[in-house]
């Protein structure tokens, strides 16, 4: 299992901005029909930790939270039943309290100096972020070829043309992106187009 913890083996991780928790347990139902079992619900709204807490409850779904930027947001979305935590830059002290829960913990890097105080960190995947500003898929192999022990989870910009080219190359394990989860097709409650679009996602990429 590798630093990602409850992510392992998920290609295609959904970013989520959610407003009502209580459509969080009818989205986590609606991604797993189209083939996708896991969210990162980020902390971009009030109610976040109240929709991983409920996410957290539908059987056989990972749910994650995203946006992390400091102890008080970790410990409050592990406390909710997260199994996983992204950040959108380093903490070091993020990812120990993370992994000192039991959680799995994807922070996020762009640089080969915070490759490689994320190796340092015992760490062996990242998030890499945002993606489309640094160069995309260019930029990881560019990253990889020094650092071929990390695994790199491009996300900002990633699209339902551009996640297949990237799980292509070993070096991208998943992808994050929010085109099958917008945040207004969650506020209708347009589960069935979520639910295409992730079936859609999954069949681009190959995965079974």
């Amino acid at each position: 299992m590798t630093t990602a913890g409850a992510l392992d083996g998920h290609r295609i991780v959904p970013v989520v901005v959610i407003d009502d928790p209580a459509r969080a347990a009818d989205l986590a139902h609606a991604l797993a029909a189209g083939g996708i079992h896991c969210a990162e619900i980020t902390l971009r709204t009030s109610n976040a930790v109240e929709a991983i807490r409920a996410m957290a409850e539908v059987p056989g779904f990972v749910v994650g939270a995203g946006t992390v930027v400091n102890l008080e947001q970790a410990s409050a979305v592990l406390d909710a039943g997260a199994q996983f935590i992204v950040s959108p830059g380093f903490s070091a002290a993020i990812v120990d309290a993370t992994r000192t829960r039991g959680a799995g913990v994807l922070p996020g890097i762009a640089t080969g100096t915070e490759a490689m105080t994320a190796l340092q960190a015992g760490l062996d995947v990242v998030k890499f972020f945002p993606a489309d500003r640094l160069g995309g898929l260019a930029t990881i192999r560019a990253l990889a070829a020094p650092f071929p022990q990390l695994g790199f989870v491009p996300s900002g910009g990633v699209t339902a043309l551009s996640a297949p080219e990237y799980l292509a190359d070993p070096a991208v394990p998943a992808v994050s992106g929010s085109w099958m989860v917008g945040r207004d097709l969650i506020t209708a409650g347009d589960f069935e187009t979520i639910t295409r679009l992730s079936r859609d996602a999954v069949a681009a990429i190959g995965a079974p």
